[in-house]
């Protein structure tokens, strides 16, 4: 019976120990983090933030949203591609977690997991990706902060008499005061009455002066007195949207009866705060000097009525002094600045011209920058100056003619990335043509530039005029929309001469398509030849110069030679001679100069299909290079740290990268190594570091199995648009046979080197090496002279990948 009641008591305890563990086991529950979902076209930079998690939905790969660099991202990409493109997620979506980062000079493009990535030159701002699963103890913003896209237009919310300090949602318990700061007004929800607080000042929010009317009539007045003691404030403007392009200085207005309104400095354009303040105590119009770090000029000597404020300019906002009691609202209001001294005319002129579309002039003479005068405290008084029933013209006033409005400024055009070139125009300046066929090689030119869409992630486009001698009318980087583009081509003189086409073609070779030119690297070098009849020198051998550099040539010849006139030719089959291919892809004949403009779309479809600007592969920019490494026993470890060299010397040669030349390694003795596969590194630099970083195996010599290993583990993963190059080096006789292994590669299309060291079996070379042997197999006594060969290899391999037939 007692041990009956022992385990009862002991139960019962049990139980509510348990009972008031539950309330304090429910407090220490750890926050679930909750992973907002976005679209597959969200751009990193429209969200402001600078870390986040995000949920990808899936099938973003099907959507082709624009991806910008390798690794780190242009903040413009999609930033659900991007993480496809890093291999961070899969495409059927996934959560990614996305740092802001500085911008780049230069963003690469590359193909990785299905995903096309996009070079650029230069952007403000980057982000990388990662797996979406936060350190622990990290807790990411559960709800995204977007970029708005356009400007929210909210009436002005009328003054309260407390101004509450904005924050981000709060509930403490057991009362609740929620203070909730958005794009629109701000709003106080108050459930019991919270203490006096005092509002902190908040410099770095953007300020925007009352929005001013174009005319006194327009101006729309609203006055609110409380207890019969708040002064009156004075909204100017009308609630319609202007229809024409802001200006940028409106000029002081003309005040109105009424308070005066206590002006801030200038600020961004766009929902903004509005202050309004009493006006301060009666003051003289002199410039008061606060701030002595900040000296002011002395105002001109010429007299001014005293409801001129004086010169305004744009002023930073950490200029100002620090807010404290002001009443906030949230407007959008156009920014107005005020104009520069204008001594010289009179009152009524100054009035006129501050409600008229007309551009500020600068006092400043000695073109010292001026420094921004203490707006602050400047008030605006009533004046009796304009009367509505004056005529200008009675009263002896002379009017100026009305000066433009200021263009806003155009954002710069992005072009079209589906024609991404580097796209050269030798425009024909000789005298053959006359002044009238020159004009309408102009035309042409600003239509190609407008069908082509000119913009920095697009096709970018440059003009060289050649006669006697070639001059550069336009860079490559000098202009980033058509409209520039076709603007600059209207201003191009003719300079005359002779036809001298080679001579041009000579110097875009060498001169035009370089880096500080604008050469983007990137971008397909196109050069599209423009001539009348026929060239006056020849074109061949500067021709395959240029095309040996990776230059796509394309001609369009304007009223050919006849028949009777062929005679007259300096080269005869010139076109055939200095185009890329002689399919007819490259080339473009015009009967006439009036039929050129029909040639604009079919040019624009040619030069714009990039996977047919074969050009663009080079012997060094083309290839898969495999090097089969022979570390037996006999080589020991100097003597590879040497062979090691040479493979990096080789290697130094070649334009590396995933859309470039690749280069694997294979090391072996009985058995067989992967050192470095295609693509594993994708920069010249990395790659050099990890051919350096080999360790040497030792043991027996089975060159034929090794040659089979980088058939089956290199080869096998070419690129269809690859030049399939094998390097073996050996310094022995192979425990195996070789021939077999080297036919079968022979037949794979694979051209094969064999580099003989020492004791290195010549048949077996032979067997290796491409026919003809004699340019495919050397033989050294010495590891130390493996160096003399590097030149006559790459020399090989470039006189073969030209010598191919262009057709």
């Amino acid at each position: 019976m007692i041990r009956s009641s022992l385990a009862a008591i002991c139960l019962a305890l049990l139980l509510s120990c348990a009972c008031w563990a539950k309330p304090n086991g429910s407090k220490n529950k750890k926050p679930k983090q909750v992973v907002p979902s976005i679209d597959c076209d969200i751009r990193a930079g429209k969200i402001n933030l600078p870390e986040f998690i995000a949920k990808c939905p899936a099938q973003c790969k099907e959507t082709k949203q624009q991806v910008y660099g390798t690794g780190v991202f242009a903040s413009i990409s999609s930033i659900c591609n991007a993480a496809i493109h890093s291999g961070v997620i899969t495409n059927a979506g996934g959560k990614v977690i996305v740092r802001k980062m500085a911008g780049q000079n230069i963003y690469k493009g590359s193909n990785s997991n299905g995903v096309r990535s996009l070079s650029l030159p230069k952007w403000r701002e980057s982000f990388v990706v990662s797996v979406g699963k936060p350190k622990k103890g990290v807790i990411y913003p559960s709800t995204l902060d977007y970029v708005p896209s356009r400007p929210t237009y909210v009436k002005p919310t009328p003054p309260t008499t407390t101004a509450p300090e904005p924050t981000t949602t709060t509930t403490p318990e057991p009362t609740t005061t929620t203070t909730t700061t958005t794009l629109a007004p701000t709003t106080t929800t108050t459930t019991t009455a919270p203490p006096p607080t005092t509002t902190k000042p908040r410099a770095a929010v953007h300020k925007v002066r009352d929005a001013g009317s174009s005319h006194p009539y327009l101006a729309s007045r609203q006055s609110q007195n409380e207890q019969g003691k708040r002064p009156v404030q004075v909204f100017r403007g009308s609630t319609y949207p202007n229809r024409f392009p802001q200006r940028a200085s409106a000029g002081p207005r003309r005040p109105e009866a009424g308070s005066p309104i206590r002006r801030q400095p200038s600020s961004p354009v766009g929902p903004a705060f509005n202050r309004v303040q009493p006006a301060p105590p009666e003051r003289t119009p002199t410039l008061s000097q606060s701030n002595p770090a900040f000296p002011r000029r002395a105002p001109p000597s010429s007299p001014r009525p005293d409801w001129f404020p004086g010169a305004r300019h744009p002023a930073d906002v950490s200029y100002a002094a620090p807010d404290s009691g002001y009443t906030w609202s949230e407007t959008d209001t156009p920014e107005i600045t005020a104009r520069d001294h204008r001594p010289d005319i009179s009152e009524y002129e100054r009035w006129f011209y501050n409600f008229g579309p007309y551009l500020p002039r600068s006092t400043d003479t000695e073109g010292n920058r001026k420094v921004p005068l203490d707006t602050t405290q400047t008030r605006v008084e009533p004046v009796d100056t304009w009367k509505p029933d004056t005529n200008p013209y009675e009263s002896g006033f002379n009017v100026r003619q009305q000066e433009p409005a200021p263009r806003a400024p155009e954002l710069v055009s992005q072009g079209d990335p589906n024609c991404k070139v580097d796209l050269a125009f030798l425009m024909d300046g000789s005298w053959s043509i006359g002044k009238r066929r020159f004009q309408i090689q102009k035309d042409f030119l600003s239509e190609v530039a407008q069908v082509i869409s000119v913009g920095v992630a697009g096709p970018m486009m440059g003009i060289i005029q050649y006669g006697d001698e070639p001059v550069t009318e336009i860079s490559l980087k000098s202009f980033s929309n058509s409209r520039e583009v076709k603007s600059a081509v209207e201003k191009i003189g003719q300079k005359g001469g002779l036809s001298n086409v080679g001579k041009a073609l000579s110097y875009i070779n060498k001169h035009y398509f370089s880096d500080a030119n604008g050469n983007r690297g990137a971008a397909p070098n196109v050069a599209v030849v423009l001539v009348d009849g026929w060239p006056t020198d020849k074109v061949e051998e500067a021709s395959r110069l240029a095309r040996e550099s990776g230059i796509n040539i394309f001609f369009v010849t304007i009223e050919g030679a006849d028949d009777s006139e062929k005679k007259n030719l300096v080269e005869t089959n010139f076109v055939d001679k200095a185009v890329c291919r002689t399919n007819g892809f490259f080339s473009l004949p015009v009967t006439s100069w009036f039929a050129l403009r029909k040639a604009v779309q079919p040019l624009v479809k040619r030069v714009c299909d990039t996977d047919r600007l074969v050009c663009s592969k080079t012997c060094v920019n083309a290839n898969d290079i495999a090097f089969v490494i022979d570390g037996s026993s006999s080589v020991g470890t100097g003597n590879f740290r040497t062979v090691l060299q040479f493979v990096a010397n080789i290697t130094q040669e070649f334009e590396i990268s995933d859309t470039d030349t690749r280069v694997g390694a294979v090391q072996y003795t009985y058995e067989q190594r992967l050192e470095l596969g295609f693509g594993q590194y994708n920069s010249k630099a990395e790659l050099l570091n990890a051919i350096k970083r080999i360790n040497y195996w030792s043991g027996g010599t089975s060159t034929g199995a090794a040659i089979t290993f980088a058939a089956e583990q290199l080869f096998s993963k070419s690129k269809p648009n690859k030049r399939k190059i094998m390097i073996v080096i050996t310094d022995g006789r192979s425990y195996d046979d070789v021939r077999v292994p080297a036919l079968a590669v022979h037949r794979q299309g694979v051209i094969a080197y064999s580099i003989g060291i020492a004791w290195a079996a010549q048949d077996e070379l032979e067997y290796i090496a491409t026919d003809p042997d004699k340019e495919h197999s050397f033989f050294v006594d010495e590891f130390d002279n493996l160096y003399k060969f590097v030149p006559k290899i790459i020399h090989n391999i470039c006189q073969e990948f030209n010598s191919q037939p262009r057709n």
